[in-house]
């Protein structure tokens, strides 16, 4: 059974459409000073005012500081994407509006801005490319790939594509201990950007354990950590895992049916939309990067560019997480269940 809705967008869009998106979007693609403010009031400002709040709760009752840890988390996930905007240019109608806003909501959610902003630049440049992958993406195995592959490599992909992995151990890794690393191969600018966040943020860490007491200051983080971070690595897959997906060889691959059939439109509820920033809206964002996400609904309404694109609601979604391999006979994300089958004679 797909896992989508709608059905999916015919291999090749009739020529206007496909040509004109740049076009069409430009609208859109523009930052609004007003809205961005407005961004800021109702992320980093609540998620900081929240943070105090939950510490001041702690000598009441450390119920009450996990309780406003859910609100709380969901406006540290609106703050990450502020500063995701940020890394794509468009949240700020400057260039170094864009550093200064990127620079300090990275610091809040624990991530150097250059060095992400530069990996996140080949995600996009290379989503759905079966011949490019590993680029700020989630790991994905052909099926092939996986039979062919060592018992540690499949241990190794068993336990990232585990949700029990994901939403433990995940959250620490992808917030706390991944953007840390830095590869001798990187350019000296990403280098840099990784150092000076981490010294930085072992300051600003270092302080709130003094101001807080290092019992308190993990009491209030840890909680926020796994939240935040367990939504966001959930996010992050169904954004581009699920049946109907996008992959296709670098010789086939095409940047716009890679955004408008590889990228979904998550369709939450109203109050999830609102604290995840409005990036279930994925296709738009993907075709391109230069909308910012308060204009992502508008640019969805109001172009037929995105009348056919993979649609998942919230419970669709959840049962994404049920596939594991990408199947290039099939053309399309398979379980494990299924990977072990034959494929059909219809199919191969």
């Amino acid at each position: 059974m797909s896992s989508t809705i709608a059905p999916p967008v015919p291999a090749a869009p009739p020529g206007p459409e496909k040509s004109a998106w740049k076009t069409e979007l430009a609208p859109y693609a523009r930052p609004d000073v007003r809205k961005s403010v407005l961004d800021l009031l109702t992320s980093v400002v609540p998620y900081i005012v929240g943070f105090v709040a939950m510490y001041l709760l702690l000598d009441v009752s450390y119920v009450l500081t996990l309780l406003l840890s859910i609100p709380t988390a969901g406006f540290l996930l609106r703050t990450y994407i502020v500063f995701h905007d940020c890394a794509h240019g468009n949240f700020m109608p400057t260039k170094r509006g864009n550093q200064i806003v990127g620079v300090f909501t990275a610091l809040l959610v624990y991530t150097p801005f250059s060095a992400w902003r530069h990996s996140h630049a080949m995600h996009h440049a290379s989503a759905g490319d079966l011949d490019r992958r590993g680029d700020g993406d989630v790991p994905t195995m052909t099926v092939a790939e996986w039979k062919s592959a060592s018992r540690g490599k499949r241990l190794e992909y068993r336990l990232t594509r585990s949700p029990w992995i994901m939403f433990t151990i995940g959250p620490f890794y992808a917030l706390v201990f991944q953007p840390r690393l830095w590869k001798k191969t990187d350019r000296p600018r990403i280098q840099n950007s990784i150092k000076l966040t981490n010294i930085t943020l072992v300051v600003a860490v270092a302080v709130l354990c003094v101001v807080m007491g290092p019992v308190a200051f993990l009491a209030v983080q840890l909680p926020l950590v796994v939240l935040a971070g367990g939504a966001g690595i959930w996010l992050f897959f169904v954004q581009h895992q699920y049946e109907d997906a996008y992959w296709e060889n670098s010789d086939s691959w095409d940047y716009a049916d890679a955004a408008l059939q590889g990228s979904s439109y998550l369709k939450l509820p109203k109050v999830l939309q609102f604290f995840s920033g409005n990036i279930g809206l994925h296709h738009v964002h993907h075709l391109s990067a230069k909308v910012p996400n308060y204009h992502l609904q508008a640019a969805h309404d109001g172009t037929d560019l995105f009348r056919d694109v993979p649609v998942l609601s919230l419970g669709t979604a959840v049962r994404s997480m049920r596939l594991k391999l990408w199947c290039e006979d099939r053309k399309r994300l398979v379980t494990w269940a299924e990977a072990a089958q034959p494929v059909p004679a219809a199919a191969g």
